[in-house]
């Protein structure tokens, strides 16, 4: 790989397919864990969920005061009223479904 031509390697990928795919063949598996380890919880800040850290991380804001929620249960109960009586609201006016 001669960088000398003003060619930039940013655009070269440093393994081809076939080399990752041969690494991770050769790798060997890890069968057994260590007798003290624990399961990463995703640090203090991490607010409980279902679902771990890495799958899905829990949102980064907060809802401010009872007014926002308000609107967002309105909304949500708007939409399945109109769910209900068999209407469509896809494009942004009410007709029927």
């Amino acid at each position: 790989m001669d960088h000398g031509s003003g060619e930039s390697p940013i655009n070269e990928a440093p393994f081809s397919d076939e080399e990752l795919t041969a690494l991770a063949l050769a790798a060997e598996p890890v069968t057994t864990l260590a007798r003290d380890a624990v399961p990463w919880g995703g640090g203090d800040l991490r607010t409980p969920s279902l679902l771990p850290n890495w799958y899905m991380p829990s949102p980064s804001y907060r809802l401010r005061g009872g007014w926002t929620r308000a609107i967002v249960i309105t909304l949500i109960v708007g939409f399945l009223v109109i769910d209900a009586f068999g209407l469509c609201i896809t494009s942004g006016f009410i007709s029927v479904a």
